[in-house]
């Protein structure tokens, strides 16, 4: 297999660059097999295309072919995937008036660019009827959407979607979950006000919400039993005092919650990682993906992103009316697989599926745990790093793949 990159200049500015990723089988050097099947990945917040969809491959906890990217391209399928513009922001970035600009709308026309590209290399490779199905995971799953809505407008004859898999995001919620309208209202109002007043340049957990992400990784890697230096005692309670470095991680995966504080998460008991408690309530062990690999999973962060996707989903989910990234999605008429984690977004993440024109539509909840143990179940990016993952989500994904 080989893993190619394309980088893009897609705008005026030495940062408007997307890179488009392929991972394919190849019948010689150079030359990629032909492909009857094809995703195009969209990855969510904090980690790009290969920390989020090839996050196996110079790990030193699993297997190379452990992760989506590899497995569905080991199984023949054609892996295309982006960068988003904020993803290839350097680390030394001191100004970043230029994130401004970018929006919902501008990635969703950049994944249209990386299609594009994607049609036009799997064309000179000889693969001309083969389908390309597109996955978003978490806000790439948004920011999917909103391409879908764009290319409804096309004749038919240009659309490039096959079909749709979004994977554990929301972009509005059912009549019965008005709590979580409600605390995207409440998100959208505080992520407006602070935006405007400039206090959020470079993202959602402050002006380097990566480069956090990346140290908690390196300081539970390194000196796992030390106490952690980037919070206050007692963080997490009284009497709880200052966790250590492993505990730092393990409590940002298991009870993920903490990151938005004050604010409500997206819904309640919202985690990346299932995890066990200890006797304050607090994650204390990973259940379904191994430690290690979260620490390099932390460290391969993205140190920026911009603010505006961010801020438009929570008005798109608080139900504002005037949002332009929803007035087609009827006529997305594409079969559908949704995949969502009982213990990220989960099941509230169907409804949003019912707003497009779908009649194909496969629901898979990925779920480990009887019963109401929401706070302890398979986690948002448990899809991707558990032990299990390759049984649980991407064999069954394989399969829809292969039947539409």
């Amino acid at each position: 297999m080989a893993h190619y990159r394309y980088r893009l200049q897609v705008g005026p500015g030495v940062n408007d660059v997307i890179t488009v990723h392929r991972v394919v089988k190849e019948t010689g050097p150079w030359w990629p097999a032909r492909a009857s099947r094809a995703v195009f990945m969209v990855h969510g917040d904090g980690w790009g295309f290969e920390a989020a969809f090839l996050s196996s491959i110079g790990s030193a906890f699993v297997p190379p072919q452990q992760s989506l990217a590899a497995y569905l391209a080991q199984e023949g399928v054609d892996v295309w995937g982006i960068d988003l513009r904020w993803a290839g922001v350097p680390a030394d970035t001191q100004d970043f008036r230029f994130m401004k600009s970018w929006t919902l709308d501008t990635h969703a026309s950049d994944v249209g660019v990386g299609l594009g590209l994607a049609k036009l290399m799997r064309l000179s490779g000889g693969n001309l009827f083969g389908s390309m199905h597109l996955l978003g995971w978490s806000r790439g799953a948004v920011v999917s959407y909103a391409y879908l809505n764009r290319e409804a407008r096309l004749p038919r004859a240009l659309r490039q979607v096959d079909g749709f898999i979004p994977m554990d995001m929301a972009v509005r919620f059912a009549p019965q979950d008005s709590q979580q309208r409600q605390w995207a209202c409440e998100r959208y109002a505080a992520l407006s006000a602070a935006r405007k007043a400039g206090q959020l340049e470079g993202g959602l957990l402050g002006p380097a919400p990566g480069i956090m992400l990346q140290a908690i990784g390196m300081f539970a890697a390194q000196a796992p039993a030390a106490p952690s230096p980037l919070v206050q005692d007692d963080i997490f309670g009284p009497g709880t005092g200052r966790p250590s470095n492993r505990k730092l991680a393990i409590v940002a995966a298991g009870a993920t919650s903490v990151l938005f504080a004050p604010l409500q998460p997206i819904v309640p008991a919202y985690h990346l990682l299932g995890s066990t408690p200890d006797a304050f309530g607090l994650p204390e062990q990973l259940t379904f993906t191994q430690e290690g690999y979260l620490f390099e999973f932390g460290q391969r962060a993205a140190p920026y992103q911009s603010i505006n996707e961010v801020v438009e989903t929570e008005a798109w989910a608080c139900g504002n009316n005037n949002v332009s990234f929803d007035d087609r999605l009827h006529d997305v008429k594409v079969p559908v697989l949704y995949v969502g984690a009982a213990g990220g977004v989960g099941r509230y993440g169907e409804h949003s599926v019912s707003l497009l024109g779908s009649r194909d539509v496969t629901i898979q909840i990925a779920s480990a745990l009887p019963g109401p143990a929401r706070a302890l179940d398979y986690g948002h990016a448990d899809l991707f790093l558990a032990e299990d993952a390759r049984v649980r989500v991407w064999k069954p994904m394989l399969q829809w793949i292969r039947t539409h």
